[in-house]
């Protein structure tokens, strides 16, 4: 539409925003941005800590499998060169109490499974998982 300097009819209907109904609209996204942005952070904390407790469980029954065929876990550093998932492994740092890079002198007939959480996800706590079948987080069983 041609502006011919003329006022506009009053039945022809306004066009565009105001700046008040702009703000409003701002404002409300806020308030939800707001809202929702900290549940996602925690719904992909508990996502990445339950992909870190399933693959705990997983390396804790090769483990027990690694004990029955070899009547003790010492070696389990090196059993079967398992390599824990790049999405587990993108969060947290497991190894195990026979992991030489941590010094432990362990007895041969158990084993702790330890998964320190990094990046993001450190405030999530440390996982652990024993072979008595013990699962803390932060040395809280409730927690797991």
């Amino acid at each position: 539409m041609q502006d011919t300097g003329r006022p506009r009819p009053s039945w022809l209907p306004a066009t565009g925003f105001t700046l008040i109904e702009l703000m409003v609209a701002v404002a409300i996204a806020a308030i939800l941005a707001s809202i929702a942005y900290p549940s996602y952070t925690a719904f992909v904390r508990r996502s990445n800590r339950a992909a870190a407790q399933a693959e705990m469980m997983h390396i804790a029954s090769l483990a027990q499998q690694f004990f029955l065929a070899n009547k003790s876990y010492t070696n389990l550093a090196g059993m079967g060169n398992y390599q824990v998932s790049s999405q587990v492994r993108a969060h947290y740092d497991c190894w195990t109490n026979f992991d030489p890079d941590h010094g432990a002198n362990p007895s041969p007939d158990m084993f702790i499974l330890t998964c320190d959480p990094t990046g993001t996800q450190y405030s999530d706590g440390t996982l652990q998982i024993r072979s008595d079948g013990t699962r803390t987080r932060n040395g809280n069983a409730s927690e797991w």
